[in-house]
């Protein structure tokens, strides 16, 4: 009977918020602008990696993140790729990650064919836990001339891959002092946190490179693509050029400096984001004002929370998350099926990675907090347009 009633009690409070709307996760915000922006790539013949759009799509992320550097790409994958290949990951490194994460960076480490070292997180913000990490780096790091290594394994141990799970900033303060600690660069996995700030600070500016996503079902959209962020006037120049094909600036000669990767973002795209940066601010409105709603609707309703920015954070709210008690979590996948039964696309949290079968023989600590998280954790219908009505 308690099973039967709080699926009925969740629905019931999702249908409030949702009415009308979109019961899909997570939809884009499509209009007239991006319209004419597509098709003034098509009338100027510019819709590959060479255009005006691509390089104000970059300007205007810098203006808004506060960024020196900003490098637009073809995905988040990719810039997470390119930003580790700028570390000099290699076969001979392990890099630092939470287990409770979606699999484009393990998958961005593997193709530098390191190897992904999977970390714990914690219920407060879904970020690392830096108290566990602390304690476990202290028992398997030792350092051989200033360097880094894994005191079972032989390999070194220079990135730290923090991320910013569904746009809500993580405590980076904690984070880059434990860095500090243990001479470890820091590379942000912001993919879902465009707009979100920590301490007044747009969140991907904090470590040596920071990575922003806008993939159709991100809080906006370049249909495919992403960016890096960086400080480093020397890591931008080099990973401007070998984001593109490595050439050596010439009239007509084709030679080239670096191996290239040819991850430039298309005009058509950058077009695209240019059209829904003007819309930013009035997503991220719509999208807390969502989980107002679902605060409100949720507030009667035992055994379940609605997931709150952490303190000194501004999120973007990218998806509105529901979180189970302990007396509740051995129902999600049930809870899930009925919800979806009746229309409403939610969805658990990720497997945690080092489950999937790629990753199931990589390094890791004790992930105890990590996987509970994964059995707590849905994902409600989160698009901008159920926050209000986006002109």
């Amino acid at each position: 009977m308690y099973k039967d009633n709080l699926n009925k009690r969740i629905y019931s409070s999702i249908k409030k918020v949702v009415k009308n709307g979109p019961r899909d996760l997570h939809i884009p915000a499509l209009g007239n602008k991006e319209l004419q922006n597509i098709n003034i790539c098509i009338k100027e013949n510019m819709v590959s990696s060479i255009g005006r759009f691509t390089n104000e799509f970059e300007e205007r992320i810098k203006k808004l993140t506060k960024a020196k550097h900003a490098i637009a790409v073809t995905n988040g994958t990719c810039a997470l790729q390119l930003c580790l290949h700028m570390l000099d990951i290699n076969k001979n490194d392990e890099v630092l990650m939470p287990a409770l994460n979606f699999i484009a960076g393990a998958n961005a480490v593997s193709a530098l064919k390191a190897e992904p070292h999977f970390i714990d997180s914690q219920i407060y913000d879904l970020g690392i836990n830096t108290k566990k990490l602390d304690i476990y780096l202290q028992k398997i790091l030792i350092k051989k001339n200033g360097v880094n290594y894994n005191r079972y394994t032989k390999k070194r141990i220079k990135v730290l891959m923090v991320t910013h799970i569904f746009g809500h900033p993580c405590n980076l303060d904690e984070i880059l002092k434990l860095a500090k600690k243990f001479n470890l660069l820091v590379v942000e996995d912001a993919a879902e946190g465009i707009g979100s700030f920590y301490k007044k600070k747009h969140v991907g500016i904090f470590g040596i490179f920071g990575v922003l996503s806008f993939n159709g079902n991100k809080t906006i959209t370049t249909g495919g693509g992403g960016i890096i962020l960086t400080n480093n006037n020397r890591l931008a120049d080099l990973t401007r050029h070998i984001s593109n094909t490595a050439k050596i600036p010439h009239k007509w000669a084709y030679r080239y400096s670096h191996v290239g990767f040819n991850y430039r973002m298309p005009n058509l795209n950058a077009a695209l984001g240019c059209a829904q940066l003007q819309n930013l601010s009035k997503f991220i409105t719509s999208k807390r004002k969502l989980y107002l709603k679902y605060s409100s609707n949720f507030k009667n309703v035992d055994k379940v929370s609605i997931m709150r920015e952490p303190l000194n954070c501004k999120s973007n709210y990218w998806l509105q998350t529901l979180i189970l008690t302990s007396e509740s979590h051995r129902e999600r996948n049930k809870i899930i099926k009925f919800l979806n039964d009746k229309g409403f696309r939610v969805r658990p949290v990720w497997d945690l990675i080092n489950k999937n079968r790629p990753y199931r023989n990589c390094q890791k600590m004790d992930l105890s907090e990590a996987n509970m998280l994964e059995k707590k954790l849905i994902n409600l219908p989160s698009s901008a347009i159920l926050g209000e009505k986006l002109n």
